[in-house]
């Protein structure tokens, strides 16, 4: 942990606006690791960010400054993730998806945010949509950024759209072990494994760092007890699929919460799932759209893009 802690510390201090970084403690004893931006611009509704399997904090850092500009925003660390607390997971897929969303509604009541704007990215804008089903009051605009989970498994295998060259690669190394079982077991080789498996995480962060930081974050973040990793694999079949796909349930959000999703337009994820939320979702507002020049990760891919258009969704808030 301390590694990680060293290598997030070289993360934020890019950050130009004022920031708080502190764990937050549950009333069940978990802790959540949480950076808040620019707490002193308490005026407009906050911006939650929730990102994605094996993440963390620091690889929000091209967006920060920019989204927290005008009003506060806060990241955490999903429980089981990055720095936060390593439960044991409910097995079963509904309980490790209640035991996710139940960490996220706490943190917000003990951190006092009556509502927020909630932007999630692949599993977190799954927690963030089932999230929003069961506490829409709180969510003033829902924002998913290439969501995962939400499509239905196709019977027809050539509807499958194929995964990314480096999780088949990964996959063929595991078999059945947790997802990213592979990095623990790489030790010290493990930020090379990273930079071999996915030498585009650099090149996103170039501006930034010329050297292997994201890398070791992302190892460092992986490196230990695989409890959200647990969970993760509890609710998934096949990596690409939620064993409870989301748009079996998305009618299930309130009809007065707005929802915007934003793919990249070269991504895995199967983008037709925005025309798809329209259809369920007939009267309520609905917007989907794509980022050229992004993949899966479009919030590093275009940052500037990428920051222009939330900020656009969170000034229509307020």
């Amino acid at each position: 942990m301390s590694h990680l802690k060293n290598v997030e510390a070289r993360i934020l201090q890019c950050l130009q606006n004022k920031f708080l970084a502190r764990y937050v403690s549950l009333p069940n004893q978990n802790k959540i690791w949480t950076v808040t931006v620019s707490p002193e611009l308490r005026e407009r509704t906050p911006l939650v960010m929730v990102h994605g399997f094996g993440g963390g904090v620091g690889l929000w850092i091209l967006n920060m400054d920019s989204l927290s500009a005008r009003r506060t925003l806060h990241t955490f660390d999903l429980l089981g993730f990055g720095r936060s607390s390593r439960p044991t997971f409910p097995r079963d897929p509904e309980g490790a998806e209640d035991e996710f969303v139940t960490s996220i509604e706490t943190w917000r009541e003990t951190m006092g945010i009556p509502s927020m704007i909630l932007l999630g990215h692949s599993l977190g804008g799954f927690l963030a949509t089932s999230y929003s089903i069961k506490y829409p009051e709180r969510v003033k605009h829902l924002i998913l950024v290439d969501p995962w989970g939400f499509p239905l498994r196709p019977t027809d295998p050539s509807e499958i759209r194929a995964p990314p060259t480096w999780f088949k690669a990964v996959a063929s190394v595991l078999g059945r072990s947790n997802p990213l079982a592979v990095l623990r077991v790489a030790g010290p080789w493990g930020p090379g494994l990273v930079q071999r498996f996915r030498p585009d995480f650099k090149r996103k962060f170039a501006d930034f760092f010329e050297d292997d930081t994201i890398s070791e974050y992302i190892y460092h973040c992986n490196a230990q007890n695989p409890s959200g990793e647990t969970a993760f694999k509890a609710m998934m079949e096949s990596f690409g699929w939620a064993r409870r796909p989301m748009l079996e349930r998305i009618h299930l959000i309130r009809k007065d919460v707005p929802i915007t999703m934003i793919y990249g337009a070269n991504t895995w994820i199967d983008t037709s799932t925005g025309k798809k939320v329209k259809m369920q979702r007939p009267d309520s507002y609905v917007r989907d759209m794509e980022i050229e020049g992004a993949s899966h990760h479009v919030y590093a891919d275009q940052p500037h893009i990428f920051n222009a258009v939330v900020e656009e969704i969170c000034d229509s808030v307020d």
